[in-house]
């Protein structure tokens, strides 16, 4: 049985405001028009720690939609938010989870950035029926009967990421990566589609979550000249190495993103703030990017915020069902039209690929739309291009 720290409880279900007003708002709504079902829904994302910046743009695309489907006279339910604040520490995950789905009528809950802690929750959802709704990018190789991904796998971004890159910069590369599930995975397969390819990965180097000692990173990349570094990063320890990266590029034109490019399939624009004129040239894949014109800020934002609207599709039909686990809403005529495959729990995504100038991403290639396939069972990877002597 899990045990909470009554200490760690006490932080990290810190009282929030927006959760209240969000909880006043349904309930005023359901005394104005037809009435409407209450449904509750957890959300469980940190307010602080090494990744605040994309919690943050999930946060917000949850909310909003909560309150868009609030709002909403055609709907037949309206959600109430439980919020649990994790405040970046992974060992309040379960425990929360756990109060979520147990103190709660909550039982789908729309949260977690690392894998680390979603997996830490996945017990807890097992054991109590609850389904986690995840978006962000994540590296595969998971199909959880009580997990819905909305964010891309690596079919969706690392591998057209790279097939993208090989042709147009080379085959040698560099990989770093903070010391957890998605920075080890992420690597791991890309060491095996760069030697399936041809090419060699000539360094690979780990930081802890939030370190930001990046100075040996950067003296191997001088070193070895790779043709590009895949940066699985995340929160200050890539925001460290990028502007190292960018001001060794300014020193030594061999290393200018031009010749040999930072790419990444987990940075966005709710982080370009904070990584500033060094995120120049920065290759980045993902389902979406924002181009000035478009709703959200970010595919974060933009994942967490199709989370909710989902739920509410998958419910609007029944709501009575709002207790079931995702495998038997999927059941449903509802579940049959939501575009998540019943089988793995992931969505078709767009697969993009962008470049960071004056600031912003710019699109530079279109794959489509691309099912997700998290335990590669497609051909996914052209071989490698030979090239003729031409006379």
């Amino acid at each position: 049985m899990l045990r909470t720290n009554p200490a760690k409880r006490r932080v990290a279900s810190k009282p929030d405001p927006i959760p209240s007003l969000l909880e006043d708002f349904g309930r005023a709504f359901l005394f104005e028009g037809p009435v409407k079902t209450s449904v509750s829904v957890g959300i469980l994302y940190s307010r602080s720690g090494s990744y605040a910046r994309i919690s943050d743009a999930c946060r917000t695309g949850a909310l909003n939609a909560i309150v868009e489907i609030n709002a909403d006279p055609t709907r037949s339910i309206s959600f109430v938010a439980i919020e649990r604040d994790p405040a970046g520490d992974v060992d309040h995950y379960g425990p929360l989870c756990e109060e979520i789905l147990r103190d709660t009528p909550a039982r789908h809950i729309i949260g977690c950035v690392t894998s680390w802690s979603r997996k830490e929750v996945i017990p807890t959802l097992e054991k109590s029926g609850g389904t986690l709704w995840y978006t962000v990018p994540y590296e595969g190789f998971e199909a959880s009967d009580h997990v819905v991904y909305l964010h891309a796998c690596p079919n969706q971004h690392l591998l057209p990421l790279l097939d993208w890159t090989f042709p147009a910069y080379g085959r040698r590369g560099y990989l770093t990566g903070s010391n957890y599930i998605w920075g080890w995975e992420m690597n791991r397969l890309a060491r095996e589609i760069i030697h399936t390819a041809g090419g060699e990965v000539v360094g690979e180097r780990y930081l802890p979550i939030g370190s930001v000692d990046i100075d040996r990173m950067i003296e191997e990349v001088r070193a070895t000249e790779p043709d590009f570094i895949l940066n699985s990063l995340i929160g200050p320890s890539s925001y460290a190495f990028l502007k190292a990266y960018a001001a060794l590029g300014a020193k030594d034109p061999r290393f200018s993103p031009a010749r040999r490019p930072v790419l990444s399939c987990n940075l966005t624009e709710c982080e370009l703030a904070d990584i500033g004129e060094a995120a120049e040239g920065l290759i980045a894949a993902g389902p979406y990017f924002h181009d000035g014109t478009q709703t959200f800020a970010s595919s974060h934002e933009a994942a967490a915020n199709r989370a909710v609207h989902a739920l509410a599709d998958l419910l609007e039909p029944t709501p009575q069902d709002a207790g079931e686990p995702i495998a038997v809403l999927l059941k449903t005529s509802a579940g049959q039209q939501s575009g998540i495959d019943a089988k793995t729990h992931h969505i078709p995504q767009p697969v993009l690929i962008s470049i960071v100038q004056n600031g912003a991403f710019k699109v530079v290639h279109s794959g489509g739309l691309v099912a997700g396939d998290p335990y590669l069972t497609q051909p996914v990877l052209a071989p490698p291009r030979r090239l003729r002597v031409v006379s």
